[in-house]
């Protein structure tokens, strides 16, 4: 798995964030809509931040990662705070998603084309999606520059088309001190 080895060394390094998405945190901090806690993927986890912020909210979360180091890292996170966690290594390349199982599902900073539509079909009818990644200006200042990792404009729009939007957006955003392009969509599906 190259992708692992790729992910377990950058995973070693020391620094980055341990704290939830700001994006997230905003969704939740929201008092214009309820997200009803049930049961919850994070897709690309990492080290938890965003598993940890759900399973605090009462969601019965699975995170799922191609790194087994950040995913030791996530369960000694889940066993200081006692949050009961289904941690799964998995390539997301080859993963296979179970249909309407997901009230909720989180996607942040990571982008892989093949997966919207298993996510649109592991999603329930009523459940919502939280996905928030590069967008294509990201290039001309930083890391990803590979547009295979970037979205386009007003592309998670037109992949979620049909739900339900709650909030969007794109442009210049600022989290974990760095400025970034970013695009974000928090969405209900309403129908099959």
């Amino acid at each position: 798995m190259h992708d692992q080895t790729r992910w377990d060394r950058q995973h070693a390094l020391p620094g980055g964030t341990e704290r939830p998405s700001i994006f997230l945190q905003e969704i939740f901090a929201s008092q214009s809509w309820e997200i009803p806690a049930g049961p919850a993927l994070d897709i690309a986890t990492g080290k938890g931040r965003n598993a940890l912020f759900l399973a605090e909210r009462g969601f019965t979360v699975t995170g799922i990662d191609v790194s087994p180091l950040a995913l030791q890292e996530a369960r000694r996170n889940a066993e200081k705070k006692s949050l009961e966690i289904s941690w799964q290594h998995a390539d997301l390349e080859q993963i296979q998603l179970a249909p309407a199982t997901y009230d909720l599902i989180v996607n942040i900073n990571y982008l892989q084309r093949s997966l919207f539509s298993q996510i649109r079909e592991s999603l329930k009818i009523g459940g919502h999606i939280i996905f928030e990644t590069y967008l294509i200006e990201q290039q001309a200042i930083g890391h990803p520059k590979n547009p295979a990792y970037l979205l386009a404009h007003n592309e998670l729009l037109e992949r979620f088309a049909g739900y339900r939007v709650l909030c969007y957006r794109e442009g210049k955003y600022t989290e974990s001190g760095r400025p970034a392009f970013r695009s974000g969509l928090f969405a209900q599906k309403t129908a099959a």
